[in-house]
């Protein structure tokens, strides 16, 4: 290859790492094209070093012959030009002309890396048939040419002498030996790159670490970064050459910001030198190599070094097909370059800087559009509008500077001679080119017209990308200072649609001052235009704007009131929206927003005046709903609903009227009201539900094209009439103001303030919706009587208070009107020296007291009641007495005053507590009414009673119990048991105390002994009393309490008795050990009549028999039962009959042990007439009755309290099911069988084998 002596030119893509190549030039000549082709198809991986991940690599090489010239020299760090790899090409197989060119000149080429330092070499040894043929004689085998120059050169690097066989051929072997050089060659460059860069980058970093030191230039730093960038763009490492410009970038950025903190460099002189040039960024070539050489020289300024590096940084992000973040890169470059020209005050002419932005947005632009199509770009216009808007903004005002607005003058024309002399010569990139920056800069500055059309274009341009990416903000703000253009240009029209598209965001999103700016601009407009109403609505809003001075709002003001005080037609009255005019803060109505018809109500409405001077009303109107659907007649719950709302009502400032900049801003507000569906016969509640009152306003479509300064509301026609609440004549001072309204109460419904409006001359302020809801009712209540307890609960048996509240409503109790109660024998009303009676007005106030005269008959009892107004409220107390129901007895029905039937009231148990409910009802004619009004009370007994039957052998015992449920203490007095059939029979009584204390939720015990001379009955009928009164109450006080009960089996049939024996030959019994249980059963008394039934059977001696069933078990398993625990046994009914039982118990403890318990049940077999025959396997054995022990044992503990009448089968339920008779088993009365043993223990020894020794005590 041809020889370069001259320095490689600096191009980014057509650089490549140089190799050197010395030998035989003709033969690598012959192998270059191959070489040069297949270097770079293979990938290498390149680990780096400070553990930066791998990357592949596709290596390139430009190969040029080697000259020393080529080599490094000492103190020169450039890596262009660095040759990373030296290569000594032979094909020499001769050993003698190896000896004699061949090793000197691979010597003297040896010689010449090592002078320089070069350690990365590589000899190829090349092995051709032809070479073989031509040396036959003196050719030795390529191994000893080979062996000798690795013994020469490579002793201690072998792998540095590679041979090539056959290069030229195509075979398997040669194909081979090429993977194999290619291989090598890669690696050792990699192992160049690698080790040179790194020494390269720890120079670099060293540098970069003196720059606190004096002396450091930046210029000389950034030559040397920007080598390291060149050589990571020669690899195609695009992402790490755009690292090192951005280090760069950020580096000179912080020393400009410490120059602006205060923190100096010397360096950064040269960029604080007079900005001479501004003709803007270029980025059309790879490298601008004249900006390069002025930062190589220390002589750029600040814009050309911007310029040069953002150049570098574009060029990279398009080869990593980044175009889009080249826009946002730029967006950002020329907003810092302006910030950093002031921070070190850099001298620029004015609008130079306005040029060089220019220029730079549209060089920009228009590089984009060259790598991109235009599909893209319209889908990617999000990041190319900001450069539009910019330039467009950088146009404005370079016609504002020049005069190319309004006009130009001399000094305009001098000034855009010195602005298009900076911009220099067109760049010859661009000559050509019809749409250039350069071009359209210097036309749009040559003319009016043409400056109109460029500003005009742009701005339209930019709007519609705006729009188009849904940034409507920026596309009315843009718009804004086009309408600002238009102003300037007087157009008014044109102007006045974009400041209302400007207005619309700014009012949406609440920037005050930008619509108080705006606002002017409007009313600017529409006054050149004429547009009176217009005009007016927005000096409305602009009056009692705050962000005005108080001169500017009084001017405003002055507008409206002098077009108010015109006399012309009643029909070119202007309508104004009243959120402009005042705003509302309170609304209350006296005495309360719910009253009864034709009371006096008055509505005082405060508000805030917003003009800035006094404003004389003529009229202050309120027009109103009137909505007959909610009033009427209402009972209590909605008077007690009324007095809990007190009316008043706050209005916020995001609601209600509003101000002159929230009224806009918010969309229409729900107005709710609650809807009832009631039934037309009855007026009952079908069903309730919520309704919109304002649907037509909150689902009507928002256009977005309507101008948000029209707050005007339509026309709105206030309907004259009675339904409306005015005021004449008053003036509103500004600041807070009161206006009171009398308000239409005479018939009832309710009343919805709707619109309000004020009338100053020609000019009237609406409120065609008042938010939220005002609203008041007129309602006609009927008179409600409602009778309630004082205290919880009543208590039946004793005086109880109760509360009469009457509320007349509509109705005025007159002289002589009374109510009519029925009397009852269960709950009379007790009379009373003196009942007064309250009366209240609709405030809760006593406005009266009054006697109430009250006369007792046995069917009525009479109140007469005091003259009272409508709409009071009456209360007096009774007391009444509920009768406790003591037994079973009922007397004939009685009828109330109304005639229905009285029921007598009936005691149940109430879920919610332990006491027993009475519920009493009343009947009461009232004076209003042709009906009478049933009432019901519900009393509770404070006692709860059960009485039980108790035997010892013969004796007879009677236990009553008295629980006190409630939550009082009393006294009981003369307790006493009596049995009303037999007069024979004495109870004596142990109950000792006269007076017995019986707390809450406590029990009295209290016993009598039955005692009788000729025969006990089988049945007595008892009555237990007491005197009873809450505690520390007079003697007067008590009540009687009466329970009556019955007994049924009272007389002792058999007496069960029960032996334990120990076994033979011992005198106790032990445990483990059998012992004997011996039961005796025997009859007491002869049969009675009642007695001998269907169960008895006769023997054939003329004796009368019965069965029982005995079973013997042990609940606390004490003992275990051997054998049968049960049997049946036919017991002759006689007296003093005895039947012993035989059966096998074991002691399982020692200690004393209880005896086993015995029961004895009747025995009942089935009646054959009235079933089928059983099946034999279905009858019940004795030897296995012991199966029902269980059941049995939990029959006869809850005998005392089944029915006389509850039998218990023995057999299954399915043999009950299927109608088959069995035989069943009944409990005896707790009287009847008296167990002699069933409080006895027996003594058990503990075994004499054991060691320990258990003990149960009972």
């Amino acid at each position: 290859m041809e020889c370069q002596e001259e320095k490689p030119i600096i191009y980014t893509m057509e650089n490549k790492p140089i190799v050197t190549c010395a030998g035989d030039q003709a033969l690598f000549t012959s192998l270059y094209t191959s070489l040069a082709q297949q270097l770079p198809r293979e990938p290498m991986e390149w680990r780096r070093t400070y553990g930066r991940a791998p990357k592949m690599i596709h290596l390139e090489a430009n190969f040029v012959q080697f000259k020393e010239e080529l080599l490094p020299k000492e103190g020169n760090k450039a890596l262009l030009t660095f040759p990373f790899l030296h290569i000594y090409w032979t094909d020499c197989c001769d050993s003698e002309m190896y000896k004699g060119s061949v090793k000197e000149d691979m010597m003297r080429w040896q010689n010449s890396l090592r002078a320089h330092g070069s350690a990365d070499w590589v000899i190829i040894v090349v092995e051709t048939n032809d070479t073989k043929k031509k040396n036959k004689t003196n050719i030795l085998p390529r191994s000893s040419i080979v062996d000798k120059i690795r013994s020469d050169f490579c002793n201690k690097q072998n792998d540095r002498c590679v041979v090539l066989s056959d290069p030229l051929r195509d075979s398997s072997r040669s194909q081979e030996s090429w993977n194999s050089l290619l291989l090598k060659l890669r690696t050792l460059l990699l192992m160049s790159f690698t080790k040179n860069l790194g020494r390269f980058e720890d120079d670099m970093r060293t540098l970069r670490e003196k720059r606190t030191q004096p002396g450091w230039s930046f210029c000389d730093y950034f030559m040397v970064q920007e080598e390291l960038a060149f050589v990571f763009e020669m690899l195609q490492q695009f992402e790490d050459a755009l690292v090192q410009y951005d280090e760069l970038d950020a580096l000179f950025t912080q020393y400009v910001l410490n120059f602006g903190a205060g923190d100096t460099a010397n360096w950064l002189g040269s960029f604080c030198a007079p900005v001479s040039t501004w003709s803007g960024l270029l980025l059309r070539r790879p490298i601008d190599m004249e900006k390069r050489d002025g930062i190589q020289r220390g002589e750029a300024s600040l814009l050309d070094l911007r310029s040069y590096l953002f150049s570098r940084q574009c060029t990279l992000l398009i080869f990593l097909q980044r175009p889009w973040e080249v826009t946002q890169r730029a967006l950002e470059l020329l907003h810092n370059c302006v910030q950093e020209l002031h921070l070190l005050e850099v001298s620029v002419l004015e609008g130079a800087l306005d040029c060089w932005v220019f220029l730079s947005c549209l060089e920009v632009l228009h590089r984009i559009e060259g790598c991109c199509d235009q599909a893209q770009l319209a889908a990617n216009s999000s990041h190319t509008v900001g450069l539009w808007a910019y330039a467009t903004d950088k146009l404005k005002s370079l016609g504002e500077l020049c005069g190319l607005v309004s006009g130009p003058t001399s000094e305009d024309l001098n000034r855009t001679v010195d602005l298009l002399a900076g911009l220099g010569d067109e760049r010859p990139e661009t000559v050509n080119s019809l749409q250039s920056p350069y071009k359209k800069l210097k036309e749009a500055l040559s003319s009016v017209e043409a400056f109109q059309k460029h500003y005009l274009e742009l701005s339209q341009a930019a709007m519609e990308m705006y729009r188009a990416i849904g940034r409507l903000r920026s596309a009315r703000l843009v718009g804004k200072s086009l309408a600002e253009f238009y102003m300037t240009k007087g157009d008014s029209e044109r102007a006045e649609a974009f400041l209302q598209e400007a207005l619309m965001s700014y009012v949406s999103e609440g920037w005050s001052l930008p619509v108080t700016h705006t606002r002017k601009q409007i009313a600017e407009c529409q006054k050149l235009l004429g547009r009176t109403e217009d005009y007016l609505q927005t000096s409305a809003l602009l009056a009692g704007d705050v962000n005005l001075t108080g001169e500017d709002q009084n001017q405003f003001c002055q507008e409206i009131m002098t077009f108010a005080s015109k006399s012309v037609d009643q029909s070119q009255k202007v309508t104004i929206s009243m959120g402009v005019f005042a705003q509302f803060t309170r609304l209350q109505f006296h005495p309360s927003a719910s009253v009864h018809s034709g009371a006096t109500l008055q509505v005082e409405l405060i508000f805030q005046c917003l003009m800035p001077m006094p404003v004389q009303i003529q009229q202050l109107a309120a027009s109103i709903h009137f909505d007959l659907e909610h009033g009427g007649t209402h009972g209590r719950s909605k008077r007690t609903k009324r007095q809990l709302n007190p009316g008043t009502i706050e209005f916020s400032k995001d609601n209600s009227l509003g101000g002159p900049l929230s009224s806009l801003a918010a969309a229409p507000c729900l107005e709710l009201d609650e809807f009832h569906d009631r039934s037309p016969s009855d007026n009952s509640l079908n069903s309730a539900g919520v309704i919109c009152k304002n649907t037509h306003l909150v689902m009507r479509r928002h256009d977005s094209n309507s101008p948000p300064n029209c707050v005007s509301p339509p026309s709105v026609a206030m309907k004259e009439g009675a339904q409306m609440l005015k005021v004449q004549d008053v003036t509103l001072e500004p600041g807070n103001n009161s206006i009171i309204f009398t308000a239409p109460s005479n018939n009832p419904g309710k009343y919805t303030l709707r619109q309000l409006c004020a009338t100053v001359g020609q000019v009237q302020f609406v409120l065609p919706h008042i938010y939220p809801s005002v609203q008041y009712e007129v309602y006609s209540q009927e008179p409600q009587l409602n009778v309630e307890p004082l205290s919880e609960p009543l208590l039946a048996g004793m005086p109880q208070k109760v509360k009469f509240t009457l509320l007349t409503g509509h109705y005025e109790l007159k002289k002589g009107d009374a109510l009519q109660l029925s009397n009852t024998d269960t709950m009379p009303i007790l009379p009373s020296a003196s009942c007064t009676a309250c009366i209240f007005n609709p405030g809760a106030e006593v406005v009266g007291e009054s006697v109430l005269s009250i006369q007792s008959s046995e069917k009525v009892t009479s109140i007469c009641l005091p003259p009272t107004p409508p709409y009071h409220t009456l209360e007096f107390q009774l007391e009444v007495l509920c009768m406790i129901p003591s037994g079973p007895d009922r007397p004939t029905n009685e009828r109330l005053t109304n005639g229905e039937v009285r029921h007598r009231p009936r005691s149940y148990s109430h879920p919610d507590t332990s006491m027993t409910a009475i519920d009493q009802r009343m009947s009461i004619d009232c004076p209003w009414s042709i009906y009478s009004t049933l009432l019901a009370l519900t009393f509770y007994v404070p006692f709860k009673t059960r009485h039980s039957l108790l035997s010892a052998g013969n004796r007879k015992y009677i236990q009553v119990c008295v629980q006190n449920v409630s939550d009082l203490n009393f006294t009981l007095a003369e307790l006493k048991l009596a049995e009303k059939q037999h007069n024979s029979l004495e109870l004596q009584s142990f109950n000792s105390k006269a007076q017995q204390l019986l707390c809450s939720k406590r029990s009295v015990f209290c016993l009598w002994e039955v005692r009788w001379k000729d025969e006990l009955p089988s049945c007595l009928e008892c009555v237990f009393s007491t005197n009873f009164s809450p505690l520390n109450q007079e003697v007067t006080a008590y009540k009687l309490f009466h329970y009556q009960f019955q007994l049924e089996g009272v007389t002792t049939l058999y007496n069960v008795r029960a032996e334990i024996l120990p076994p033979t030959g011992e005198q106790h019994c032990h445990s483990g050990v059998l012992c004997g249980l011996e039961v005796c059963i025997t009859r007491l008394t002869e049969p009675a009549e009642g007695e001998i039934g269907d169960e008895s059977k006769t023997e054939t001696d003329g004796l009368k028999t019965t069965k029982l069933l005995y079973e013997v078990a042990d609940s606390s398993s004490n003992w275990a039962v051997c054998g049968k625990s049960s049997g049946m046994v036919s017991m002759p009914m006689a007296a003093n009959t005895i039947h012993k039982v035989q059966i096998e118990v074991m002691p399982l403890f020692a200690g004393h042990l209880p005896f086993p318990k015995i029961k004895v049940l009747k025995y009942l077999p089935h009646t054959p007439t009235l079933a089928t025959q059983p099946d034999p396997d279905s009858c019940v054995e004795n030897d296995s009755l012991s199966l029902l022990d269980k059941n049995l044992d939990d029959q006869a503990d809850t005998a005392s309290i089944r029915s006389r009448s509850s039998v218990h089968s023995v057999g299954s339920g399915d043999q009950q099911q299927k109608g088959m008779a069995m035989p069943r088993l009944e409990p005896f009365s707790p009287g009847q069988v008296f167990n002699q043993s069933h409080a006895r223990q027996v003594l058990v020894l503990p075994s004499t084998d054991d060691h320990i020794m258990e003990v149960n005590a009972t």
